[in-house]
């Protein structure tokens, strides 16, 4: 089932979200509504927050449905290493039309849950440790607007404000 993309500035973006508890068919059902939502969106992660749901849950494919054994699943994430340096490019699908450059990591660890509760580790490098960082920053109650200078930031609420009196937003 597709669900509606919650948009910025809906405060469910900017609360931390709460752990995943229950492993069970409800959570595999969110999981498989996730990715369809955000295919139908045209976005290669997707975080619980962003469909209203404030929890600890991210999926994220950088092959957009090329390659299905590319699907990851993200269950209460942590960034367990971080290395390097990079300046790139992102978007939001709660904040469409936005896009501004972000630093993050270049190479990044993250120890998750899977949809049956198992531990494991990922290792991410470039588009993937971005997009890491950027579901994970969701779930953190932290937008990427939020990790560029005040003065872009304040650019881009403008634009948004200007947006919405148009309704546009």
């Amino acid at each position: 089932m597709i669900r509606e993309i919650v948009k910025f500035p809906d405060p469910v973006l900017q609360t931390p979200a709460e752990p995943v508890t229950e492993f069970d068919e409800a959570l595999r059902t969110l999981v498989d509504d996730m990715f369809e939502s955000m295919y139908e969106a045209k976005g290669i992660g997707l975080a619980a927050p962003q469909i209203g749901i404030a929890k600890r849950l991210t999926v994220i494919d950088l092959s957009f449905k090329e390659k299905p054994g590319d699907k990851i699943v993200l269950i209460n994430p942590e960034i367990i290493r971080k290395e390097g340096k990079q300046y790139e490019e992102e978007g939001c699908l709660s904040l469409p039309e936005i896009r501004e450059k972000v630093s993050r990591a270049a190479k990044v660890k993250v120890r998750a849950q899977d949809v049956k509760g198992e531990w494991f580790e990922i290792d991410g490098e470039e588009l993937l440790a971005r997009a890491f960082q950027h579901e994970i920053d969701h779930l953190d109650g932290v937008l990427f607007i939020y990790r560029i200078s005040g003065l872009k930031r304040d650019l881009v609420l403008r634009r948004i404000r200007k947006m919405q009196k148009a309704g546009e937003w």
